[in-house]
């Protein structure tokens, strides 16, 4: 998985991580892959392992407990969508959305007080 893209390794793993916590992937146990995992997964030492949990944390997306792993924290899942910028582009479009539909009900209810 990790490439050479001129980003750390750690930064690529913690990218991945991201995008799959934006996803919704770990939500249901709320526990990220032990670190035996992410080297499994990714094809990385422990050291990047470690590295890439610890940008989770430091991001406000996880806090990890010795002995017990890594979970994520309450707002992971926003938090993580917004720091991708096609998440921010998601979540403003849905917003757009929410915004025109009330618009929408507004004009009706002006037009309707226009006629009587």
């Amino acid at each position: 998985m990790v490439e050479w893209t001129g980003r750390f390794a750690y930064q690529q793993v913690a990218d991945d991580l991201r995008r799959r916590i934006a996803a919704g992937e770990f939500a249901e146990t709320g526990q990220l892959p032990s670190l035996a995992q992410l080297q499994k997964t990714y094809d990385v030492t422990v050291t990047v392992a470690r590295a890439a949990i610890r940008q989770l944390t430091t991001d406000g997306l996880a806090v990890s407990h010795q002995g017990k792993g890594a979970f994520l924290t309450p707002d992971a899942g926003r938090a993580a969508q917004l720091a991708d910028p096609i998440g921010i582009v998601a979540e403003l479009r849905k917003e757009v959305d929410q915004l025109r539909s009330e618009v929408g009900e507004l004009r009706q209810r002006v037009a309707t007080l226009e006629e009587n």
